[in-house]
């Protein structure tokens, strides 16, 4: 079996859940696409499946790093096609499954990532720059000289505005013209799935208000009491760093509950860029709309062709 699967979406619309349906229903395994769900210790604000779901089909990619690590988009894409590749020597269905849209086009697309290792002066002397508030001066910075690669980075994530300028400087190539494409040795169907963005914002704030209840409060503190400090690249993740500033005496819960809703609907907004809704290679279903038997019938077309 040659082929594979990949389910995308904007956060909140139920990738997980018709994952592992699929997963039991085809004999499938799945690799996550998800840049915080390779994070141990991090699984309420993360919304990593449950070990209960997890159970029902098995699970690629989860809880691989420690929340104090660099973890490079080259290293998952190395780590997800060993796991894709083995699995359809099983004679598996490997299916991706997330919303981290350049971990899924790097599989996707087979990107030729630069193979930079981070420099820490370079690196802590940007990071000095945006603590003082030069932000949008490195963002700016960005944009002048690979303005491809500013435009599918939100302004306000500093850390992956400082990578695309370390590859920059260590290579005098812009980012985003790194990534030569080979086709990878597999067929491919891109199922998406989407929801109007009034029902998209309703379902984020309920899984943000479960969050709060099923402890990510005392999540956060133990992260804290191990030594996980909010410099870590894992912990300025959205609703990780508002649970912060909460504990520190900086926001209140009501606000911070509500500052990781506002996020939360950014990033969900950021993904569609990701993954576009005229996108010809995705298969777009409406969550509201779309029978099982709809979504199942391009599927079924694909495991059945021959090429």
């Amino acid at each position: 079996m040659n082929k594979l699967l990949a389910i995308v979406g904007p956060t909140g619309v139920g990738k997980s859940r018709m994952a592992i349906q699929l997963a039991q229903a085809l004999g499938g395994e799945i690799v996550s696409a998800d840049s915080r769900q390779i994070y141990r210790y991090m699984d309420i604000g993360t919304a990593k499946p449950t070990p209960q779901e997890r159970a029902l089909a098995p699970h690629h990619l989860i809880d691989i790093a420690s929340p104090n690590e660099n973890f490079s988009l080259a290293q998952y894409q190395q780590l997800a096609l060993k796991a894709i590749e083995d699995i359809q020597q099983r004679e598996k269905l490997p299916i991706v499954v997330g919303g981290s849209g350049q971990y899924v086009w790097a599989v996707m697309e087979g990107w030729g990532i630069p193979q930079v290792a981070p420099d820490p002066e370079f690196r802590q002397s940007l990071e000095d720059r945006a603590a003082g508030g030069g932000e949008n001066e490195l963002y700016d910075e960005l944009a002048s000289v690979d303005p491809e690669a500013a435009q599918r980075i939100d302004p306000r994530n500093v850390r992956r505005t400082i990578r695309a300028l370390e590859v920059y400087n260590e290579t005098e190539t812009p980012f985003s013209q790194l990534k030569d494409k080979v086709a990878p040795p597999f067929k491919t169907l891109i199922i998406g799935l989407t929801v109007d963005r009034e029902e998209l914002y309703r379902r984020i704030d309920l899984r943000v208000d479960a969050m709060i209840e099923m402890g990510l409060v005392d999540e956060v503190k133990r992260l804290i009491s191990r030594g996980f400090d909010f410099n870590t690249p894992a912990m300025s993740s959205i609703g990780y760093r508002q649970i912060g500033l909460f504990l520190s005496g900086e926001l209140t819960m009501p606000a911070a509950v509500q500052q990781i809703k506002f996020e939360t609907h950014r990033l969900a907004r950021q993904q569609y860029t990701w993954f576009q809704l005229q996108d010809p290679r995705i298969k777009w279903f409406d969550i509201l709309k779309a029978s099982d038997y709809e979504i199942m019938g391009p599927l079924n077309r694909f495991l059945k062709s021959s090429h």
